[in-house]
């Protein structure tokens, strides 16, 4: 049985994101936890919190055994940008994006 869990709005671009969690697909909940504590970006700190909920929302809403828990996919969405401006020499304005994600972690335990 499949069992996900989805942080929204989190203020850090999807492509470092990414990065962090190509690493994962396939580790136990253990063992990718252990990965992501070592891991200097920030991002691991982000993605550790959805895997301890994604592994949470397994054993209590569904009575699975956190030691059977797979990582099954972890994807990193394009969530909304907020536009901001710095500006330039000679009366001109730069525009750039303080980009947003949405991470979901989905958990499986192998059986069909």
């Amino acid at each position: 049985m499949e069992v996900s869990a989805t942080a929204k709005f989190v203020r850090m671009s999807p492509q470092r994101a990414r990065a962090v969690a190509r690493e994962l697909a396939g580790l136990r909940i253990d063992e990718a936890l252990a990965a992501l504590a070592f891991m200097p970006n920030r991002a691991a700190a982000e993605i550790a919190k959805v895997v301890k909920s994604a592994a949470a929302n397994a054993e209590h809403n569904y009575a699975l055994d956190r030691d059977t828990l797979r990582l099954s996919a972890v994807e990193v969405n394009d969530g909304p940008s907020l536009k901001r401006f710095r500006f330039r020499s000679r009366g001109r304005v730069g525009t750039y994006l303080k980009r947003s994600g949405h991470i979901t972690v989905t958990v499986d335990d192998g059986s069909a």
